[in-house]
């Protein structure tokens, strides 16, 4: 299944030059449950024998980066991987950018989760640190590696980003000025949302991905899904959502294709002759 996206102007598949580097969001993007479809891993596989970069773009945290992830870029079938929206870009070899948050910042943070009286995490390059801990999360922890619980951990490491999770879809912290600490709420999930600096954004890992190999953001194409793929969506000049994304992505993307299980990477692939 593909569908072109009826924007005014936009591109038709007949008109795409191959792209130099293709970004891809991880969940509901490659994989499910944080499991690369089989289809797609092997649609990497077969790109990698390309001269078409392939680059991760996701929200999570270097520390939970998926296996099945971290092996294709130690298989050299990924070029590099940018996480935690941006704050984070690193290759095979070494690391490409970084934004740790500063003193002011994961303290503000800190007293805004605290009057919401929520439990939040900081994220590492080798940790998530959580504030605190409920039933939810000690589940969670128990089979997640690199998942601690230690509110003071910000204080004595270099941290990217912070979560929350919400109770239920109506607590969001809807009323809650972010801008005025110069930071914003970026949701990737009904009850779930990161909380970054206002300039940060996967874009801006791009762009440093981009300088690094020498390529233009607009010779580039993403794949995703969610909220915080807007910024990505913007910049490379071929955005692809999949049938599931959000409605607000959908709305920004160069064309539509379908979901994971109708195969849609390889539905706009194989239109574009990249893949067989």
């Amino acid at each position: 299944m593909f569908t072109e996206y009826k924007a005014s102007g936009a591109t038709t598949t007949s008109k795409i030059p191959t792209p130099k580097i293709i970004f891809f969001d991880i969940d509901d993007t490659l994989s499910r449950a944080g499991i690369i479809a089989e289809h797609n891993q092997a649609t990497l596989e077969a790109l990698a024998n390309t001269d078409i970069k392939l680059v991760i773009s996701t929200g999570r945290s270097k520390a939970i980066l998926p296996p099945d992830v971290l092996a294709l870029l130690d298989a050299n079938v990924l070029d590099a991987i940018i996480c935690m929206n941006g704050q984070y870009s690193f290759d095979n070899h070494h690391r490409i950018s970084h934004y740790p948050l500063s003193t002011e910042q994961t303290a503000k943070i800190v007293q805004l989760c605290k009057a919401s009286k929520l439990i939040h995490k900081f994220d590492s390059a080798t940790h998530i640190a959580w504030s605190g801990e409920n039933d939810r999360l000690r589940e969670f922890n128990a089979r997640t590696p690199n998942s601690i619980v230690d509110p003071s951990y910000y204080q004595n490491n270099e941290v990217y980003q912070c979560s929350v999770f919400f109770n239920n879809q109506q607590e969001k912290m809807q009323d809650v000025d972010f801008a005025q600490g110069g930071l914003k709420l970026v949701h990737w999930h009904n009850t779930g949302a990161d909380i970054l600096p206002a300039d940060a954004s996967k874009a801006r890992g791009i762009l440093d991905v981009c300088q690094h190999y020498g390529v233009d953001a607009s010779e580039c194409m993403a794949f995703g899904d969610g909220m915080n793929d807007l910024e990505m969506f913007d910049l490379v000049g071929y955005a692809v959502a999949m049938g599931d994304a959000q409605p607000d992505l959908i709305a920004r993307a160069d064309f539509v294709t379908g979901t994971i299980e109708e195969r849609g990477i390889q539905s706009v692939l194989e239109r574009l002759d990249m893949v067989s």
